[in-house]
């Protein structure tokens, strides 16, 4: 079993062949244009964790919170300039990359100001509120011929990505079905911001894998989605911890469960199936996975190496600057997240009525 990846010169200390499969985040050498980031919140840590073992130079930190910048500067990027306000972050910084790291209710501005200012930017995800607004974003983008890029770095966790590029290789043939779930505690979000996301779930976690099925069938169409949500026994915070979508394609089908308040236990599983063999992942979360490919050739478990959380932003944006050093599509660009955004959107829009939707009929995230 063999796979190829871009012949280009890359750098990844874990470009794996595991059965032939290049899975590991990858970027070109010799290429560190200089990253703006604008917001510092908690999942920050990940993506500095990630630029600063990769060697790329994080010029500026930006945020309202000034020692929230200064926090993380001190642990990953201690001569990094910091702002409290963006403007003069993009005025005063001759960074090419902006990482947008704030909540998407305050992202438009910000991601429109960059672009002005002729940087490329890498947007965190859920990328828009709304459709119509996302397609001018990249409208915007394209007219400047500027990168406009989605951090959906689940496609870069070794399990999914493996997967993707076995299923890109063509070594199951082509996919006509892919069961995801995920049993885990996400009532951590007590407290935070989180606790107030209405659909917490479908929305702000579950894109990942409305991206990913996109991945894992990349030769279907989808055509309808149907979507419930629901609350979990002695549940206490606000947002729905049960979610389940279905999803038709034109020659495919998909499901998704999410069990959010799993205390004991937990479980993390994708199953795809194609023509020709199955690909499939099992751990106790995310970060703990093993992939197994089946064959009319057998069985084979490659040795992944590496864990989403922070290898998965690496990949990001490794592929964002990729693209501008090969002045090339890129992989992961905005135009392409809508379409994720779409299936997103349409399975919300289900579950508030119970009825299916067809993907991109709901262009804002519903109330």
């Amino acid at each position: 079993m063999t796979a190829h990846s871009d012949s280009s010169p890359v750098n990844s200390s874990i470009l794996h062949a595991g059965g032939g499969v290049h899975y590991g985040p990858q970027f070109p050498l010799n290429f560190d244009p200089g990253i703006i980031v604008i917001g510092c919140g908690g999942i920050i840590k990940h993506h500095l964790e990630a630029y600063r073992d990769a060697g790329w130079t994080v010029q500026a930190l930006v945020d309202v919170r000034r020692d929230a910048a200064e926090q993380v500067a001190s642990k990953f990027y201690p001569t990094a300039k910091i702002f409290t306000d963006y403007r003069e972050a993009l005025s005063q910084c001759d960074g090419a990359i902006v990482d947008v790291a704030t909540h998407p209710d305050v992202r438009i501005d910000i991601i429109r100001a960059a672009l002005t200012a002729g940087k490329h930017v890498l947007s965190q995800k859920p990328f828009v509120l709304d459709l119509d607004e996302g397609e001018e974003l990249v409208e915007f983008a394209e007219a400047r011929k500027l990168k406009l890029a989605v951090n959906q770095n689940g496609r870069w966790a070794p399990h999914f990505s493996y997967m993707r590029n076995a299923i890109a290789a063509g070594l199951i043939g082509q996919t006509f079905a892919a069961r995801m779930s995920v049993d885990w505690d996400h009532t951590w979000v007590a407290g935070t911001a989180f606790e107030h996301v209405k659909h917490l779930i479908l929305y702000d976690y579950a894109i990942h894998w409305f991206d990913m099925v996109r991945c894992l069938l990349p030769q279907s169409k989808a055509t309808n989605v149907f979507a419930s949500t629901g609350r979990a026994p002695q549940q206490q915070i606000m947002p729905n911890l049960l979610g389940q979508v279905l999803i038709d394609f034109d020659n495919a089908q998909a499901s998704m469960t999410f069990d959010a308040m799993v205390r004991h236990a937990p479980e993390d599983r994708t199953y795809v199936a194609g023509t020709q063999g199955v690909v499939q992942s099992l751990g106790s979360g995310h970060q703990n996975q093993k992939v197994r490919i089946t064959t009319d050739e057998g069985s084979y478990e490659p040795l992944l190496v590496g864990r989403w959380f922070s290898d998965g932003f690496r990949g990001t944006m490794g592929e964002l600057l990729s693209s501008i050093a090969a002045n090339r599509p890129c992989t992961i660009d905005a135009r392409d997240n809508l379409l994720s955004l779409a299936l997103c959107f349409a399975a919300i829009k289900s579950a508030q009525t119970g009825l299916p939707f067809t993907p991109g009929s709901v262009r804002r995230l519903p109330d």
